[in-house]
């Protein structure tokens, strides 16, 4: 499963679901740059929902840079 959020102002604006995993996004393009805040706000999603937590930067055209700010735990932990 996955979804987005059009336009999102939140921590997360894709969320996607598969096999027990979790993967939350937030997307940024041109020059914009994810605060310390929507940072921390970001890794809290990532930690209770036990997934992993990545900041996409969207450069140009073809090229997108995947920053992780959070692992989430796996297996019986």
């Amino acid at each position: 499963m996955a979804s987005r959020s059009a336009a999102s102002h939140g921590a997360v604006d894709v969320f996607a679901a598969k096999d027990g995993k979790v993967l939350l996004v937030q997307v940024k393009s041109g020059k914009a740059r994810a605060t310390k805040e929507e940072l921390e706000e970001l890794v809290r999603w990532g930690k209770n929902a036990n997934g992993d937590a990545e900041v996409w930067y969207y450069k140009g055209r073809d090229e997108v840079v995947k920053r992780r700010v959070y692992a989430g735990k796996r297996g019986g932990a």
